[in-house]
């Protein structure tokens, strides 16, 4: 393949990721015949192919994923070094893609705009999704950095604590429990729990709480975001098991409140996690150690924006 072209692979690239020559054309400003030709010219090149149809659906053969995987490595490569002769020309500047698990929404957002004040010349690319996804994609070196509770055990990683994050169970304000000073974790199995899907890290660690105490769950309602669950439970359909950081709002208008289970909050904490193998360029180096010295006091500021006081509802 000595003649492929930088070109080439990034439009490989590109219909490799959406599976799709008419998207790969939409997102590249190129026409659908003009992809296509580019991807047989490399298909030439490698003297295999790279694609086939299933129906309507485009597919990549074992050698159209292994293409797909270099050309998304040397897009990496040719980034760092493209940042990397910026920073030796002493510009701040580069592309920084971080991912986060769903619940660090609520935070993440007022994170990034803090760090783009203070570094305006980087580009920043935000991904939100479970932590499942978000370990696939610092796997796949998709993202730079990951915000996270747990770091991924499959491979090695940088995990930097930090912040504090605590797990609560909550309650609509007239549910029985609402009021009780007290209450035994094994009350919990007489009630309908509202979970997250595999995958999320709000669940494991409710599976492990419940573990912990001997626990067996009665029913459960399986539900995809925390925003569905905060609602479910508002409507009195059970209890939940939630980060504390994403509750604020409904506590303090008196829609959610939190319960006084033993044994919580469980404390758990954030961490700022990239692969052990990853060379940070000077972007990802300035957002590691904006997060050491600023992370806990931000998200702490923007919590209290909307943390109850003692005499609104909540407990």
């Amino acid at each position: 393949m000595k003649n492929v072209t930088l070109r080439q692979l990034k439009i490989f690239e590109a219909v490799a990721r959406h599976l799709s020559f008419s998207r790969a054309a939409e997102e590249l400003h190129l026409t659908q015949p003009a992809v296509s030709m580019q991807v047989q010219a490399l298909e030439d090149q490698a003297g295999l192919p790279l694609t086939e149809q299933a129906g309507k659906k485009v597919r990549l053969t074992a050698a159209g994923e292994e293409v797909a995987s270099q050309a998304r490595r040397i897009a990496e490569q040719l980034r760092e070094a493209g940042e990397a002769l910026a920073a030796l020309k002493g510009v701040e500047a580069g592309h920084l893609k971080i991912g986060v698990v769903s619940t660090a929404k609520y935070f993440a957002p007022a994170l990034l705009a803090e760090f783009r004040r203070r570094h305006p010349g980087v580009e920043l690319q935000l991904t939100v999704n479970n932590r499942g996804t978000i370990v696939r994609h610092l796997a796949e070196n998709d993202i730079d950095l990951a915000i996270m509770g747990t770091p991924p055990n499959e491979f090695e990683t940088v995990a930097k604590i930090f912040a504090d994050h605590p797990l609560v169970f909550i309650a609509a304000p007239d549910h029985p429990l609402a009021d009780k000073k007290r209450i035994d974790p094994q009350r919990l199995a007489a009630e309908t729990l509202l979970i997250r899907e595999p995958g999320s890290g709000t669940r494991s660690a409710l599976e492990r709480f419940l573990e912990l105490h001997h626990v067996t769950a009665g029913a459960t309602m399986e539900l995809g975001s925390n925003e569905t669950i905060k609602q479910a439970v508002m409507a009195g359909l059970g209890l939940s098991f939630i980060s504390e950081h994403t509750i604020g709002l409904e506590r303090s208008v008196g829609r959610l409140v939190k319960l006084n289970v033993t044994g919580t909050p469980v404390k758990r904490q954030w961490r700022l996690v990239y692969r052990t193998d990853k060379r940070l360029m000077p972007a990802a180096i300035a957002f590691v150690d904006f997060m050491d010295s600023e992370g806990s006091r931000l998200i702490e500021a923007q919590i209290g924006k909307q943390t109850p006081n003692a005499a609104a509802p909540g407990r």
